[in-house]
């Protein structure tokens, strides 16, 4: 009985150990589990790190795209709407030039051509106007009326009806008149000689039926400093680009 217990617990021992050895080899001899435990933790980190790199490019981007945005912005306004520059040259009142076209009409002939004159030029214009009105039985001709008289004495000076404050800021005048007795009427000298026409240019025209500008331009040339520019008649039809020409051709458009 002894011999046979014995070895029956030396089978169980053999059998026990040879259990023990199974499982130790599984372990080792398998490495997959080991391998897969660290393949897993290399694939989070791996992973970890791609997603962090990832977050990093896409930081990266953002803030590229940021900066292309803004510089694109920059770019794309309009130059209207960019601030300019304060130092930019204006107008000087040395640079500018400035028209006044004068006339003296009893009959408006003279106006409306004084009229085309000062839309062509964009001048201003001023009449002249007689301190005592004239009348149709002042301009009666031959009738010893008030401009006969005042035609045969050249001393006489008709008194004006107010004035130009400015003349200092004109440089250039376009004088109009009829021919009253082969001259000026009067009244012209009076306007002539109010005012200081030195450094400016005076361009004269007159109005007449049939007279030409004859000496009256000359005589009125004599009574102020003025640069004259040559003068010209014109009929009561004259259209404005009549008188369009005329200014062309005295070059008033060079001043």
């Amino acid at each position: 009985m002894k011999k046979f217990l014995a070895a029956l617990f030396l089978s169980l021992t053999v059998f026990v150990a040879g259990c023990s050895a199974n499982d130790s080899e599984t372990v080792t001899d398998n490495p997959s589990l080991s391998e897969g435990l660290i393949s897993s933790t290399q694939s989070n980190s791996g992973s970890e790190s791609q997603m962090s790199g990832q977050s990093s490019a896409s930081g990266s981007a953002e803030s590229t795209s940021s900066e292309n945005t803004d510089s694109d912005i920059s770019e794309s306004v309009p130059e209207s709407t960019l601030p300019v520059s304060d130092s930019q040259p204006e107008p000087t009142e040395e640079n500018k030039t400035k028209t006044l076209v004068v006339y003296f009409s009893c009959t408006n002939t003279t106006r409306t051509l004084a009229e085309y004159a000062a839309d062509i030029l964009n001048a201003d214009i001023y009449e002249i106007v007689p301190a005592e009105p004239y009348t149709e039985a002042d301009l009666a001709y031959y009738t010893n009326g008030r401009a006969d008289q005042e035609q045969s004495d050249p001393a006489v000076r008709p008194a004006i009806s107010g004035g130009i404050s400015n003349m200092s800021d004109y440089d250039t005048i376009i004088l109009g008149y009829p021919i009253w007795h082969g001259q000026a009427p009067r009244i012209i000298s009076t306007f002539l000689e109010s005012y200081d026409f030195s450094e400016k240019k005076i361009a004269p025209f007159c109005t007449s039926h049939s007279s030409g500008i004859g000496s009256s331009a000359d005589n009125l040339h004599s009574l102020c400093s003025a640069e004259w520019r040559s003068g010209k008649r014109f009929g009561g039809n004259t259209s404005k680009d009549e008188i369009n020409k005329w200014l062309n051709e005295i070059g008033i458009f060079d001043r």
